[in-house]
């Protein structure tokens, strides 16, 4: 078995997987949306004091899976140096203790085979990562094949709903809210689709982030027309650029992961590209679409299989990690 920590932001989690079967026999989350949400978002020192706590009072409760683990596996990169280190501190202390093998995960990898918990993988693939701190397009060959096609020149995605909640006064996580406030307005704010005359295969969201900003400022639109305006253009960017890289590759598979491939409305828009193209869509089950440590543990699996080890002494933090751009 493999037990597996995660702990990059503002989510604390602990996984354990059976090697073999790709079994999940494990798996307790604990969110620290609530006391983060008083400050707008997340703060990194309090993330990193809440997973000190929450760790070890979730560990507590692997202790009988201890004889069967031959390895820890741990999120490493990317993430917040300060909460990556409490993972990551905890898998070396168990690696020591338990004289078991320890893995090193890419967290973005980890995404990717949210799709594949309980199932084996599935490649080659396209893959569509959006979340709070990602936005990207991703070619998947296996964990050891991974290029990037296409990323954001500035705000992600999901950061982006978290800045227009603000601007509103809605709260933090802005995903949900913006959502859900979205459902009860109408689409008449006029707002750009950037890139839209630039040959690239980007995303940007600062530009529709600031006509928002202007669009408040004027006092004239109803708090859920700008909610609808805004997820509707912020998504239509997605599909855009997202056509693009399918017209370029010719995916059989596109997937969507990461916390805001949950968004009902952005299934729906690439339902309807996925039926034009005639690609496969896939996503991760809705309790997997946010950080987890299952996910974290499934990469693991694979690069347990590869003998993708990581030497506890050597083991590094790393906040920011970037893809080789595919050729």
């Amino acid at each position: 078995m493999i037990l597996a920590i995660e702990s990059s932001c503002d989510d604390t989690s602990l996984a354990v997987m059976e090697i073999k079967t790709k079994k999940l026999l494990f798996h307790k989350k604990i969110s620290q949306e609530l006391e983060h949400s008083v400050y707008g978002g997340v703060v990194p020192e309090l993330a990193s004091r809440l997973h000190a706590k929450a760790l070890p009072e979730i560990l507590s409760r692997t202790k009988e899976f201890f004889p069967k683990l031959k390895a820890v596996a741990v999120t490493n990169a990317p993430g917040l140096s300060v909460t990556l280190q409490e993972g990551v501190m905890m898998a070396k202390a168990l690696s020591i203790s338990l004289n078991i093998s320890l893995i090193g995960v890419n967290h973005l990898i980890g995404h990717i085979y949210s799709l594949f918990i309980e199932k084996d993988e599935i490649k080659p693939m396209m893959v569509l990562l959006v979340s709070g701190g990602h936005t990207k397009i991703l070619n998947f060959n296996g964990i050891d094949d991974v290029c990037e096609i296409a990323s954001t020149m500035d705000d992600s995605f999901g950061e982006s709903f978290d800045k227009v909640a603000k601007m509103l006064g809605l709260g933090y996580p802005g995903g949900p809210v913006i959502e859900k406030l979205a459902e009860k307005g109408a689409e008449t704010v006029g707002l750009p689709l950037p890139l839209k005359n630039s040959p690239e295969i980007a995303f940007s969201y600062s530009g529709i982030k600031n006509a928002v900003r202007l669009a408040i400022e004027t006092g004239r639109y109803k708090s859920e027309d700008i909610a609808a305006s805004f997820q509707a253009k912020a998504i239509e960017h997605l599909v855009f650029m997202s056509k693009r890289a399918v017209k370029k590759y010719r995916p059989f598979n596109f997937a969507i992961v990461g916390g805001a491939s949950a968004n009902l409305k952005l299934r729906e828009e690439f339902e309807k590209l996925s039926k034009k193209f005639g690609f496969k869509l896939l996503y991760p089950e809705m309790k997997f679409t946010s950080d987890n440590a299952a996910m974290i543990a499934r990469a693991a699996v694979e690069m347990y299989n590869k003998g993708m080890f990581t030497d506890y002494k050597k083991i590094k933090i790393i906040p920011r990690v970037e893809f080789e751009k595919c050729e």
